[in-house]
C-alpha cells in the first residue's frame, strides 16, 4: 500500500511505515509544504496513495467526497504529540487493511475508524 505523509505529522513516520512494508512518503518529499489541501490530494491520487493526516479539513466529505480520490485518513488525536502520531498511525496499519480505505474518507479517534464509503 501507499501513503502521502501530510505535514504536522513527523517526517521520520515515513520510515517506520517502511519497516512494516508500507510505501510512504511525505509532503517534505515533494516540497508540498504549505500547500493547499486539494494539492496535496492531487499529488497523492497521482501516485495512488492514500493521505494520512491530522487536519481535520481532509475529513469534510462536501469537499473531498469519498470515491474522489486515493483515499484520506485523518487521526483526530487527543494529544498531537510526534509519539502519540506514530503510534496511532503504526496501530492502523499494523491492525487494518489499508487496501480497505482506499477511496474513503476515514477518521481515525481513540483507535475506532469511522469509514465513509462511496456508496454510503
Amino acid at each position: 500500500m501507499k501513503v502521502k505523509i501530510d505535514e504536522g505529522l513527523p517526517v521520520s513516520l515515513a520510515g517506520r511505515l517502511a519497516a512494516l512494508g508500507v510505501d510512504a512518503d511525505t509532503v517534505f518529499d515533494e516540497k508540498l509544504t504549505d500547500c493547499a489541501d486539494p494539492e496535496v490530494l492531487a499529488a497523492a491520487g497521482r501516485e495512488a496513495r492514500i493521505v494520512v493526516t491530522l487536519d481535520r479539513g481532509f475529513g469534510n466529505i462536501q469537499s473531498y467526497p469519498p470515491g474522489s480520490h486515493g483515499g484520506i485518513v485523518v487521526f483526530r488525536l487527543d494529544e498531537q504529540s510526534a509519539r502519540s502520531a506514530v503510534a496511532a498511525v503504526e496501530n492502523l496499519v499494523t491492525h487494518h487493511d489499508l487496501a480497505d480505505l482506499v477511496g474513503t474518507v476515514t477518521v481515525v479517534h481513540r483507535g475506532l475508524l469511522r469509514i465513509r464509503r462511496a456508496d454510503a
